[in-house]
């Protein structure tokens, strides 16, 4: 039953604590009430599943195949090659980057060793226009040109073409997207809209990391270290090739991060984890490649949230870990036909499990996938299909939080068809194409694009590109219901309640792209790219209604409702340039600078409660980064990286400088030794707020790693 009441009477003492919570951003996040704890086991865990490895590997030492650590990368990779790595990202097929009609910038292997990082998310700050900004020591909010939030809504995140965006939460859970970071070949970072390649949710950018076939990982590799705040991570990869010719590996890692600064003393998020899994590579014959791969991982979580409950009418402030466990598999089989035709197949299963302590999701993910590639005169068509199926499992643990239904398949299928046209030999050429998708939440959608390519002369390339993409609803905005208790009124208990939306919509973005590329010999290259995005039907958090009083859930109520809704629109526009300069053999001076404008507001008639300005208030203006990199004398390389991000208004980070260093030696040909420092202008620095309580600092860090190959 349900009965008005007076709005004025029903807010007045606790309109300032509704609007807080309302503009919140709702996402997976869960802890325990219980006191902090450290889980036992952790590292026996580790170090039985190390020494286990070892076990295996142990008669590897003695073999033949040896793997050198002294690759000397700035002096085997001149500017001039880098630029012609081929890249799959844009077209699913093999294209140097110099000839990629899109914003796009690869981080290689070495760049990721000589960064020091030690995570995938680390790794990304390499990356021009891609927005990294570490919560807590396990959580990270990672966008690109905008809207960037904990879960990164508009971002497709893929591993070996596995899709890791989940459907319940609408974006990434970056803690659980790991892999033994030296098999790591490149990571591939589309700035831009991709969602006719890729599907829904790539709208304002792709990240694909692809790691190394396993015959590029022979021998022993084994990895250790620590220090302040990562303060122990250690790793062993055995990888050889059986006498039919199938090369393979394993692998297997754990790892322990100290609490970052937190001035309330709460220093509930440290972190542990531990990471297997294996990947075989047969290139059976002349036309069929095959391989398999999987992982499985487990982890304590540590993090901070709210709960409520409505009877007893409460809210509950909560710390504590959440355990996060999984793993899949995938297989994949390409076939080539001939010059420019081939066949690629992939399926893949994957678990995950999230026991989060104010929910649980219990969520299992099939996909197959095929591609086709046909040469025709002047041009080359390319076509293929997704399905895929992920069923989620909710686990209810507060009143205050829960999803109708709780077990739900989440669906997807999707057609793509694209065609190259040469219009000009080698030096203009046309690609168009669209993708069809369905969902369980949506009809028919289309998602068309098309990129002209002109190469003036054989140093300068120029693009441009029109994209249609969507971020299709997930779980969240569909079956979400989150419950806050905002005190009393009236001798009744004032209840805030986001409640689901069955008619969420997709959102929209229409995308115009230019982009410039030249380089000058082996010394200097550049890449330029500009953009204009105009978005519709975009997320906003509204209020449905006046209180009124609802009897059920009891005990009675007043009810203040919102719900998730498409009353934001947006424009954004900007741009990034990434110079290199390499003027010795044993000096490259690099960067980037990236600017974004942008702009949200209400739209017509849009009942939004006030989210617009922490929308565009959550992303940075501006960013740079100075990189040096070193090859010195005597096997010893040093590197320096400094960082600039411009303030988040829209939750109250300030803008900071930092800066972080390596030193390696080599001392043998077997044996490294590095000295990594980051965050290193001062004690901690805030990057984003996001957990309830004050923002966490992210602390100066220093560690030391030895590594040993064979």
């Amino acid at each position: 039953m349900l009965a008005p009441v007076d709005e004025g009477s029903a807010t007045a003492a606790s309109a300032s604590r509704t609007q807080s919570w309302l503009s919140r951003r709702v996402a997976a996040g869960a802890v325990s009430q219980a006191a902090r704890r450290r889980r036992p086991g952790r590292g026996c865990l580790r170090a039985a599943a190390l020494g286990a490895c070892l076990a295996l590997v142990a008669p590897a030492l003695s073999g033949q195949q040896t793997l050198a650590l002294n690759q000397n990368p700035l002096k085997s990779m001149s500017l001039e090659q880098l630029g012609k790595i081929d890249v799959t990202t844009v077209s699913r097929e093999p294209q140097e980057v110099w000839k990629t009609p899109a914003a796009i910038y690869v981080i290689t292997h070495d760049d990721i060793r000589r960064s020091g990082a030690q995570n995938i998310p680390e790794a990304l700050r390499l990356a021009p226009g891609v927005e990294v900004a570490r919560i807590t020591a396990d959580e990270y909010a990672i966008g690109i040109r905008g809207f960037n939030s904990r879960l990164s809504r508009y971002v497709l995140v893929l591993i070996d073409g596995r899709t890791v965006y989940t459907t319940l939460t609408a974006g990434t859970y970056w803690e659980t997207q790991d892999t033994f970071i030296q098999d790591v070949d490149r990571i591939e970072v589309i700035r831009g809209p991709g969602g006719t390649i890729w599907g829904p949710n790539a709208v304002n950018g792709v990240i694909n990391i692809i790691t190394k076939n396993a015959g590029d990982t022979h021998g022993v590799l084994a990895t250790a270290g620590g220090g302040n705040v990562d303060q122990d991570f250690e790793g062993v990869r055995y990888g050889s090739v059986n006498h039919r010719g199938m090369a393979y590996r394993a692998y297997v890692k754990g790892f322990g991060w100290a609490p970052e600064y937190h001035s309330d003393g709460d220093n509930y998020d440290d972190w542990h984890g531990g990471q297997g899994g294996f990947r075989m590579d047969w290139d059976r014959n002349a036309r069929d490649l095959w391989h398999l791969q999987g992982d499985v991982y487990g982890q304590d979580f540590g993090e901070r949230a709210e709960a409520a409950t409505y009877n007893p009418p409460a809210n509950y402030d909560l710390s504590g870990d959440a355990t996060l466990y999984g793993g899949n598999i995938l297989w994949n089989w390409r076939r080539v036909q001939g010059e420019g035709r081939d066949i690629d197949v992939e399926a893949y299963y994957a678990h995950d499990t999230r026991n989060e302590l104010n929910f649980g999701d219990i969520r299992n993910t099939v996909d197959v996938d095929l591609t086709d590639r046909l040469p025709l005169p002047h041009q080359e068509l390319s076509w293929g299909g997704t399905a895929r199926a992920s069923h989620g499992n909710e686990i209810q643990l507060y009143s205050g939080l829960t999803f109708t239904p709780p077990q739900r398949t989440d669906e997807l299928y999707q057609a793509f068809l694209q065609d190259e046209i040469t219009v000009v030999p080698n030096r203009l050429t046309m690609l168009a194409g669209t993708k069809v998708l369905k969902t369980n939440y949506t009809g028919l959608l289309g998602e068309p694009d098309a990129r002209l390519l002109y190469t003036p002369t054989g140093t300068q390339t120029l693009w441009a590109a029109y994209t249609h993409a969507v971020r299709t609803p997930a779980d969240v905005e569909r079956d979400f219901n989150l419950s806050s208790f905002l005190g009393y009124q009236s001798g009744l208990p004032v209840m805030a309640r986001f409640s689901a939306n069955p008619n969420f919509r997709s959102e929209q973005l229409n995308g115009y792209e230019l982009g410039y590329r030249a380089s000058a010999g082996s010394k200097f290259y550049v890449d330029l790219a500009s953009y204009y995005n105009h978005y519709g039907d975009s997320f906003s958090e509204d209020l449905v209604r006046a209180p009124y009083v609802e009897t059920s859930p009891g005990p009675t109520h007043i009810l203040i409702q919102a719900q998730f809704g498409n009353d934001l629109v947006a424009t954004t526009s900007g741009g990034e340039v990434a110079p290199e300069w390499q003027p010795t053999d044993w000096w490259r001076l690099g960067g980037w600078y990236s600017l974004l404008a942008m702009h949200v507001k209400k739209a017509a008639n849009s009942r939004d409660i006030g989210s617009a300005p922490v929308e565009q208030g959550s992303s940075p203006e501006h960013q740079a980064l100075i990189e040096n990199e070193f090859d010195l004398p005597k096997a010893v390389g040093v590197d320096t990286y400094v960082r600039y991000v411009s303030a988040l208004p829209g939750i109250g980070v300030a803008s900071y400088w930092t800066g972080d260093a390596r030193i390696h030696w080599e001392s043998t040909h077997h044996i490294g030794f590095t000295v990594s420092g980051r965050n290193l202008f001062q004690p901690h620095h805030v990057e984003f707020s996001y957990d309830p309580g004050p923002p966490v600092g992210i602390r100066r860090s220093v560690y030391g790693e030895i590594t040993f190959s064979r």
